[in-house]
């Protein structure tokens, strides 16, 4: 584990006595883009006789948020060729500095194992060759995908006027996530894309891999491309205590992500509420199978078995569902199959809720709850009333059965003949994911993208200016105001 007398994430210019949150200074720091990695003023060492340790939760958040509204300008009037550029360098950096990178996840999982963690969290933790190939791939992917229209001409109105919507960064993002140090570079290059800046909080159980991600790929990424470095700034703390803080402030980080599940996301949903902070976040997830009369056994079996690849993950096979006509028939075969893969089924009666997240359950997470529905509708109802909410699947070759069921669930994903498992951003989007929102009010729902993290604005100009005319991407810088608040 990272010792937490040292703060490694990389910073620009040479810093005076007392610093903060990542090793930056806490007044007069400059904006500068750093120099490239091995330039004089790239510095990744701390201070002596400075200690995070010496600062409290509020102070460092506090320093943090600071820190990233000071870059929030520059980031967002970033071009596309550099946040681009940003991106690629990123997913360079995730191979060829990718011996750094496993030499402090492997500490990270070495202490999970240590400490007795299952296999399901190890997996969500453990940063190998081929999940950073992958991570680096969904980069270069981001670079070259477009970004919506910044500006959009909706009217030109009889009064002579012409109305436009603007989408404009909201500054400032936070994100909170456990145990799962990829998150880093999901966010990182989300909050890029969308031209806000972040503030990045883990625990204390992915906070090596994390450290590593964000001094050896995102800061110098950043300052390569001409940008701010601390446009990403992660809270080198491994106290629950920051995480609380994080949803704190709304006037330096108005929206934070929650990335996770269970009852930790659900405090601070709460302590955000209470403090005016919005949050995008699932608490509970789960992906619900339901077998239809008309569903064809291999297809099935072929969804069952590839719904269960990862356990620890919230969109994995969670309740399988069975057409009560087939349920003596087909049960067997579904035990059987489910043993084989090592998940144990858990049938009526239960002594749990039918939407029990079983990824959450220490020590039991291979296990999947099996229960009978009278058709699609009834199971479409049980699953919106039993789970979350945030993805189901009907295996049929029956039409009317598939929009039965379609048009009857309510979450934020439904599919027919597809596993649950689509729904991520790299699978269903084609790009990372900041994280799942399965909020039940307008805004964005299901896995959240770059598209989303934006702010709407109105603009009535005269329609015999050429405001709103011609330009449709920001291949030209545009001068954003971030509205600081009270930062």
């Amino acid at each position: 584990m990272t010792d937490p007398t040292r703060v490694g994430s990389v910073t620009a210019g040479v810093r005076g006595s007392g610093t903060a949150c990542c090793g930056a200074p806490l007044a007069g720091r400059s904006t500068a883009a750093a120099p490239p990695p091995g330039a004089a003023g790239w510095h990744t060492d701390r201070v002596p006789g400075s200690t995070l340790t010496d600062m409290t939760p509020a102070e460092l958040v506090t320093d943090c948020g600071r820190r990233a509204a000071a870059a929030a300008p520059r980031m967002a009037a970033g071009t596309e060729h550099e946040v681009a550029a940003a991106m690629r360098g990123m997913a360079r950096r995730l191979v060829s500095a990718g011996e750094t990178i496993r030499a402090a996840n492997e500490r990270d999982v070495t202490a999970a194992v240590d400490a007795g963690t299952t296999a399901a969290l190890v997996d969500r933790l453990r940063l190998g060759p081929a999940r950073l190939a992958e991570m680096a791939h969904a980069l270069d992917v981001l670079a070259d995908t477009p970004s919506p229209p910044f500006e959009t001409v909706l009217e030109e109105r009889p009064d002579g006027l012409r109305l436009l919507e603007r989408r404009r960064p909201v500054g400032v993002i936070g994100a909170n996530f456990e145990a799962r140090p990829n998150v880093v570079i999901d966010v990182a290059s989300q909050l890029m894309k969308s031209r806000n800046a972040g503030v990045l909080r883990t625990g204390g159980a992915a906070l090596a891999s994390a450290t590593a991600l964000v001094e050896a790929v995102v800061a110098p990424a950043l300052a390569e491309a001409g940008l701010d470095p601390d446009a990403v700034v992660l809270v080198e703390d491994a106290r629950r205590e920051c995480a609380v803080e994080l949803v704190r402030h709304p006037s330096s980080i108005p929206l934070v992500i929650l990335r996770g599940s269970g009852d930790t996301t659900r405090a601070l949903g709460l302590e955000a509420a209470q403090h005016g902070v919005r949050t995008l976040a699932h608490a509970d997830g789960g992906g619900v199978l339901y077998v239809d009369r008309a569903a064809d056994p291999a297809m099935t079996r072929s969804l069952v078995t590839g719904s269960l690849d990862r356990l620890g993950v919230c969109n994995r096979l969670n309740l399988l569902l069975v057409d009560r006509t087939r349920w003596d028939d087909v049960v067997p075969g579904l035990i059987a199959l489910l043993g084989e893969a090592g998940v144990t089924a858990s049938l009526p009666p239960h002594a749990h809720p039918l939407g029990h997240e079983w990824a959450l359950d220490d020590g039991r997470e291979a296990t999947v709850t099996l229960a009978p529905a009278d058709g699609p509708a009834d199971a479409a109802a049980i699953a919106n009333r039993e789970t979350s909410g945030l993805a189901a699947t009907v295996v049929t070759a029956d039409e009317t059965a598939a929009r039965t069921f379609i048009d009857t669930y309510t979450g934020t994903g439904v599919f027919w003949n597809a596993t649950t498992r689509l729904l991520d951003g790299v699978k269903l989007r084609r790009m990372p994911e900041t994280g799942i929102n399965v909020d039940h009010v307008p805004g964005p729902r299901g896995p959240v993208t770059f598209t989303d993290l934006c702010l709407r604005q109105y603009v009535v100009v005269p329609a015999s200016t050429t405001i709103g005319l011609g330009r449709t991407s920001r291949a030209d810088r545009v001068t954003w105001t971030v509205d600081a608040g009270s930062r």
